[in-house]
């Protein structure tokens, strides 16, 4: 049997399906700040732990330098970026990229939900795979 190169596909699995099932009740046309909503009572439902708006700083030089705020921490292991709009850019990409590399994690979701519906790309943080 061939291993999968999918990290952690159940709990990905599992978080892509949250957007789908907030999505298919709300539909299009909100604000970001409601589908983070909508998300985070849904996660709680499937009993998934997670941190909403986790912090990470930024240093250098033992100085801090900026924040970050994670939209989402699933277990611990995943980064879920919520995003509004038509479609995924480059900049919601190379976001998630700094998060990985500050955090030191391997995986972030960006989710995005558009008028043609919900849209994610897994990130990695070593970049070998993208949307798996």
């Amino acid at each position: 049997m061939a291993e999968s190169k999918v990290f952690e596909p159940e709990l990905s699995y599992k978080i892509v399906g949250i957007a789908y099932k907030v999505f298919k009740e709300l539909g299009f046309g909100y604000q970001e700040k409601y589908y983070q909503r909508a998300y985070e009572l849904e996660l709680s439902k499937d009993e998934i732990r997670y941190n909403k708006e986790n912090l990470a700083v930024l240093e250098y030089s033992g100085e801090n330098i900026g924040n970050y705020r994670l939209d989402f921490l699933i277990e611990g292991k995943i980064i879920v970026e919520i995003k509004v709009g038509e479609r995924i850019y480059r900049r919601d990409f190379n976001q998630v990229k700094a998060y990985l590399k500050k955090t030191d994690l391997k995986l972030g979701i960006i989710i995005l939900f558009s008028p043609k519906g919900v849209k994610f790309e897994r990130v990695l943080q070593n970049n070998l795979y993208k949307n798996l």
